[in-house]
């Protein structure tokens, strides 16, 4: 075609024709003129090879420091970012202009293509189905979730089959430990209905932080426990090579970045308990591993039976309770009622939550605290287990220990600060008492918190015996029951009337 340049491709049709057909037959069936096929015929090179390299259009900016200077820093130092590079040649030449970045990371990345150290490999991996499952700990706290406006710190145990993507998640409120690991592990377990034959972990180092020997040697004891209860070899990948586990550890990714899609759609962060969040996150697995429900399948046949039932997934401690009607275990100060001062009781430690049992007995669970920053102890109190003590000797809880843990809402840490403000320190505290009795007798403690915030918010004292009016107990009249008796006249026709029968 004239005015247009004659590409690769047409010189190649026209050579490929010209061994059966004349110059200007080949030359049409090629699409391009016979005077062209016979200049092409004198000088067989490509059209693209015809084309001189392109001159610099302007002078080499690095020219002067390339290698002088940039190569000797390269080699020098191999980890050296191209940014570094440039502020490094802008401090020794001011006049350098910092237009040349892009130009320098372009020759820096293309010298050590050429001249750079071997890199680290990674090879890809083949993984049938029910050979390995895989367990890793995932940091939420950038998800920025709240409980009834309580920012919640916490990670998630995610468990993953690497070749069907079945994937478990679960809530963890403390740290990577191992009641967190066999709480999730064995949730994961029970829900897939089977077990692979491996399992991979991160060597559980977060679990063996701060542990002396012996109590390290314990804890892998247990988690080698707990992968022969359900026929799993333990494996673990080399400390701080986190691509052996990478097959978990992009899922962490994906996993963030779903939950994250659905809070946005769901238009707010804050949830009105830890149920309601955990069942969020359960909902969103649910869908995930919906989406591989055949590879599940498959992967399932191959999985290992499970056992009867599960193993443990806490870890027990005898505590004493003392007079305070409390005991202290993990460096967490736990109020319990005061009957039991004095007692042993048995403890188990989960993740969550403390279960406490008197012998065989169960008598309550306890949420599990965490100590404070810096090593502080933490404090775990129920209003409920000290206030008939409490009532007695009201004055205890001005320099109490825990008051501030001891209030059940803000609204009434806020109102013991507004009644020390304005009626002294004796009045306050009998008054403050008085309502956190009331909340505890009539079972109020939220309808309670309200009104206190409407009386403060009106610049108002809480006025206990208004209060205590507002919320007793409605007393029902009773209602008038008549009841009319039959004349004795009416049983002696029925005796009358049975005996003609007879």
């Amino acid at each position: 075609m004239p005015g247009r340049h004659v590409t690769d491709r047409q010189m190649r049709l026209f050579m490929q024709f010209r061994k059966s057909d004349p110059a200007a037959v080949a030359a049409a069936k090629a699409g391009i003129s016979p005077a062209t096929a016979y200049r092409l015929e004198k000088d067989p090179r490509l059209p693209s090879q015809k084309k001189a390299p392109r001159a610099r259009r302007r002078p080499d900016p690095l020219e002067s420091v390339w290698d002088s200077e940039v190569v000797l820093m390269l080699k020098a130092a191999p980890g050296l970012r191209p940014i570094g590079v440039l502020e490094e040649l802008r401090r020794r030449h001011p006049e350098l202009d910092a237009g040349v970045r892009r130009t320098l990371e372009r020759r820096i990345r293309n010298w050590r293509a050429i001249h750079g150290s071997e890199q680290e490999v990674i090879f890809r991996q083949e993984h049938p189905p029910g050979r390995m499952g895989l367990s890793d700990f995932c940091d939420m706290r950038d998800l920025e979730v709240s409980i009834a406006g309580v920012p919640l710190e916490h990670r998630i145990y995610h468990f993953r089959l690497p070749f069907s993507g079945f994937e478990s998640a679960h809530v963890v409120l403390g740290g990577e430990s191992f009641v967190a690991l066999a709480e999730g592990l064995q949730n994961a377990l029970w829900t897939l209905g089977g077990a692979p034959q491996q399992h991979r972990s991160d060597s559980l180092s977060a679990a063996f932080r701060n542990l002396d020997a012996d109590a390290k040697e314990d804890m892998t004891r247990r988690y080698e426990a707990l992968c022969a209860h359900y026929g799993m070899t333990p494996t673990r990948n080399n400390k701080g090579v986190s691509h052996e586990n990478g097959s978990i550890e992009s899922a962490h990714g994906h996993i963030k970045a779903a939950l994250e899609d659905e809070l946005l759609l769901r238009g707010s962060r804050d949830f009105d308990d830890l149920p309601a969040w955990r069942k969020f996150v359960d909902e969103l697995v649910g869908r995930r591993n919906a989406r591989n429900a055949a590879r599940v399948d498959l992967e399932r046949a191959e999985m290992k039976q499970l056992p009867p039932r599960k193993t443990s997934d806490f870890e027990e401690a005898r505590v004493t309770v003392t007079s305070s009607s409390a005991f202290t275990l993990r460096k967490v100060f736990y109020t319990v009622p005061s009957r039991l001062i004095g007692h042993k009781l048995l403890v188990r430690l989960y993740d969550d939550r403390l279960e406490v049992f008197q012998g065989s007995t169960h008598l309550f669970d306890l949420p599990r605290g965490r100590p404070g920053p810096g090593g502080r102890h933490g404090h775990v109190v129920d209003y409920r287990h000290v206030i008939h003590s409490l009532r007695r000797k009201p004055m205890a809880l001005l320099n109490l220990v825990y008051r501030e843990q001891l209030f059940p809402r803000h609204a009434y840490a806020r109102a013991f600060d507004a009644l020390l403000a304005e009626t002294g320190e004796k009045a306050a505290c009998k008054i403050m008492v008085g309502l956190l009795a009331l909340a505890h007798e009539r079972a109020c403690e939220a309808e309670l918190a309200v009104a206190i915030e409407e009386e403060l918010d009106a610049g108002r004292l809480p006025n206990l015996a208004a209060l205590t009016e507002r919320f007793a107990p409605k007393i029902a009249a009773a209602p008038d029951v008549i009841v009319a008796l039959p004349e004795l006249a009416v049983y002696d026709a029925l005796a009358s009337l049975e005996g003609a029968a007879a």
